[in-house]
This record gives structure tokens, C-alpha cells and sequence, in this order.
């Protein structure tokens, strides 16, 4: 059986409500371990569908693993094999297809809004209001990759969101769960000692926190659910 491959780059950026969802739903997955040193895996005769994870590096750092990456998403894209990125994984498939990683105008923590982009005629994407609200934490930002659709933006990040085919790439978060929430805001509290308008205080990630976190799941089922059909057509050719 073929199986979904999930990189993860930090032992606290697993993929949250996208595991529970492929679990609710019956897919086949295994988590490679980047920050544990498992290897980037290059056969992919066995993979239905590859998954992307953050991490608070850069796609522009020179580690030999991000090389691999983008070896391996090159790779895929050829193969026509379903991509999912979120943050850093979005980075690393924008700038492996073609795309630029630079500075955000700002940096962008916390619960702000996004934006549907106005005119797209794509029918799954109906279910998903003009404007619902996802947790953000990046400093980056990706450019688009040739042929690839903005679909998401907000006032702090113009790009939140790419399709490309078969591939998914968002800059913001939406797979956090409550437990991934907590994590973050104190192991890196640090970050968050400046509140601006771009920067949300320790204080009210958390007081919001149990009221977005399921409106931007149901969201998330909406995205995760098109994803999951294309896995399971490749997976079946």
C-alpha cells in the first residue's frame, strides 16, 4: 500500500489536526523525522502523497537535508505525486518549483485573518468563507511558483496560500491544535515580548485560542478533505 510521507523539521511542529484528520479517514502515513536524523527518503514508488512541515529555519539555509528536499519535491512534482505544505513546507516547495524565499514586510504571530482571493472558480474552495481566521508564526515569505494560484492573503503577508496542480502550500497554520498552541508560546515566548500590530502578546494567543482553533479546523477539513481525494487518485493509478 502506498503511503503518505509527513517531514517534520522540529520535534513541535508535527502535523497536529492533519494527523488526526488522516487517522479519522483512513490513510496510510509515516512521519520522517528530520529534527530526530532520520534520512530524506529519495524512492518514491510507495508514496501516495508527500507532506511538509514547519520549522524555524530558513528554506534559504544550507543544510544538506533541505537540499534533499527540494531534490525530492522536484522529484515528485515530475511524478505527479500530491504535495502539502505548511510554512516552511510551503517555502520549501515554492522555492523548489521555482518560487523566492524572502523577508516578510513584517513578522507575523498569532490569530490574524486571511482573505479568499476574489474570482477563483474552483468548486471545492466554495465551502471556504472570503475571510476566516488561521494562527500565523513566520518572519518569511514565499513567492509564487510558475502556474501556481494565490488563494489566501492578508494585510501582513500578501502570499498565505498557493494550488499548483495537485499541490498545496500555505503559509499560515492551520494545523495547530490546542496542545501545539500551548507548546509554542512558551517554549518561544521570547517572540513574543513586543506585541505590534503584526504581533499578538502571550496573553491573547491564549485567550483566543479555544474559540479559532475549531472554526479553523472545520476550515482545515475543507483543504485537508480535496488533498486527501488527490492522494487516493494517485494512489490508485
Amino acid at each position: 500500500m502506498k503511503r503518505i510521507h509527513i517531514y517534520r523539521h522540529v520535534d513541535c511542529e508535527g502535523p497536529g489536526y492533519l494527523e488526526e484528520f488522516l487517522d479519522v479517514h483512513h490513510f496510510a502515513y509515516d512521519i520522517i523525522g528530520i529534527d530526530l536524523g532520520d534520512p530524506v527518503i529519495s524512492d518514491l514508488s510507495q508514496v501516495s502523497g508527500l507532506v511538509f512541515m514547519g520549522g524555524g529555519m530558513s528554506a534559504n539555509d544550507e543544510f544538506p537535508w533541505i537540499e534533499q528536499e527540494l531534490a525530492l519535491i522536484r522529484n515528485a512534482k515530475q511524478l505527479g505525486i500530491p504535495m502539502l505544505g505548511h510554512c516552511l513546507g510551503a517555502q520549501l516547495i515554492s522555492k523548489a518549483l521555482g518560487g523566492q524565499i524572502t523577508d516578510n514586510p513584517v513578522t507575523e504571530i498569532g490569530w490574524f485573518s486571511v482573505n479568499k482571493t476574489l474570482g477563483l472558480n474552483i468548486d471545492w474552495l466554495e465551502g471556504v468563507a472570503s475571510k476566516f481566521l488561521p494562527f500565523h508564526w513566520h518572519g518569511e515569505t514565499f513567492s509564487l511558483p510558475n502556474g501556481a494560484i494565490n488563494i489566501l492573503s492578508n494585510e501582513h503577508c500578501t502570499n498565505q496560500a498557493f494550488l499548483l496542480d495537485n499541490i498545496m502550500a500555505f503559509q499560515c497554520h492551520i494545523e495547530m491544535t490546542e496542545e501545539m498552541v500551548d507548546e509554542w508560546v512558551h517554549r518561544f515566548d521570547y517572540q513574543l515580548e513586543n506585541p505590534s500590530d503584526s504581533i499578538q502578546s502571550f496573553d491573547e494567543i491564549i485567550a483566543h485560542k479555544l474559540e479559532n482553533i475549531p472554526a479553523m479546523q472545520a476550515v482545515a477539513n475543507i483543504f485537508y478533505r480535496e488533498w486527501g481525494n488527490w492522494v487516493r487518485e494517485y494512489a490508485e493509478k
